[in-house]
């Protein structure tokens, strides 16, 4: 049995794998033998071992869910948001949706953690542990079972509560010096003085356009979340309409820089903001992508994720697999 932690600054998620999951490269996603699933919001309150200490509670009652022991666990695969900063020799994360001391106060995160514990508290319990950026988890899942098969010169890229990526380079997946390789989130590629991101930067991709971020720039336009944001676009609202339009220049923008400076075949979208509302989006963020230079864009796909919404648990899966 493997356990599988899906860790994103909006909730966490840990499901079960029976014996077998993911031994066959060549498998169905479907085919994975899960056993038990749990999910609840991303602790942000209390002390810096929250989040870690939280994981070890729904590991447990997963367990329990499961009817099976604790001791049966083979191996903890975390597929985690990120930056990791290391401590210590242990990861920990200086998340910008989950540690609210990296940009102060005015970003309205409960907590003033710099960084959060993860690494040292899991390990404690569970010797066999293997914790990655979650773009990467999410790379290696769909390289394996999702749109991403066969190609080697990749990236898989999360439109949710953050913006992440995972990419892969002649077969080889990049990972950096500290693990952090594909925070293409924190780029910048317009010009903006008032949209604060998590990690204290100022007008960076994930400030412009994550879930929470649309959320934060157009209340007082009477959109409440992205939800409402993309729904009136998609609905013909011309205010809506301008505001996606807006959003799909800067990814669209993110994504054209990752293609011409990587040289990719293929990036496989998902994440909640996506997925959700693929259908308008992907068209207008493949706009801003085959229109130019052909020389590095030719033949290059942007397609939606082939394990949908369970993408994040099979990148857990995928690091211990």
């Amino acid at each position: 049995m493997k356990a599988c932690v899906d860790l994103g600054g909006t909730k966490v998620a840990v499901s079960l794998a029976g014996t077998g999951a993911g031994a066959n490269a060549a498998s169905a996603a479907h085919a994975v033998p899960w056993l038990a699933r749990r999910s609840e919001p991303t602790a942000k309150t209390g002390n810096p071992d929250a989040v870690a200490l939280q994981i070890l509670r729904l590991l447990a009652a997963t367990c329990q869910d499961a009817g099976v022991s604790e001791q049966a666990i083979e191996a903890v695969g975390v597929s985690s948001c990120g930056p990791f900063v290391i401590k210590a020799g242990m990861i920990e994360l200086a998340a910008p949706n989950i540690c609210g001391g990296l940009a102060g106060p005015a970003r309205g995160l409960p907590n003033e953690w710099t960084s959060a514990l993860l690494e040292a508290p899991l390990r404690q319990k569970f010797a066999n542990l293997r914790i990655e950026n979650d773009g990467i988890g999410a790379l290696q899942a769909e390289r394996r079972w999702g749109a991403l098969q066969g190609i080697d010169n990749c990236a898989y890229v999360t439109w949710s509560t953050g913006i992440g990526c995972g990419l892969c380079v002649d077969g080889h997946v990049l990972r950096g010096k500290h693990g952090n390789a594909g925070h293409a989130g924190h780029m910048f590629v317009i010009d903006n003085n008032d949209a604060l991101c998590g990690c204290g930067n100022i007008g960076d991709v994930e400030a412009l356009v994550a879930g929470n971020a649309v959320a934060r720039r157009f209340v007082a336009a009477g959109y409440t979340d992205a939800a409402s944001v993309f729904s009136a676009a998609q609905g013909g609202k011309q205010t809506a309409v301008a505001i996606v339009d807006e959003l799909c220049r800067v990814m669209g923008r993110a994504l054209y820089n990752l293609v011409v400076t990587l040289d990719l075949e293929r990036i496989s979208l998902g994440g909640s903001v996506f997925w959700h509302h693929r259908d308008y989006l992907l068209p207008r963020l493949q706009s801003f992508i085959g229109s130019k230079l052909p020389a590095l864009t030719g033949g290059f796909e942007l397609v939606p994720a082939g394990l949908g919404e369970q993408v994040g648990d099979f990148g857990a899966l995928a690091l211990v697999s």
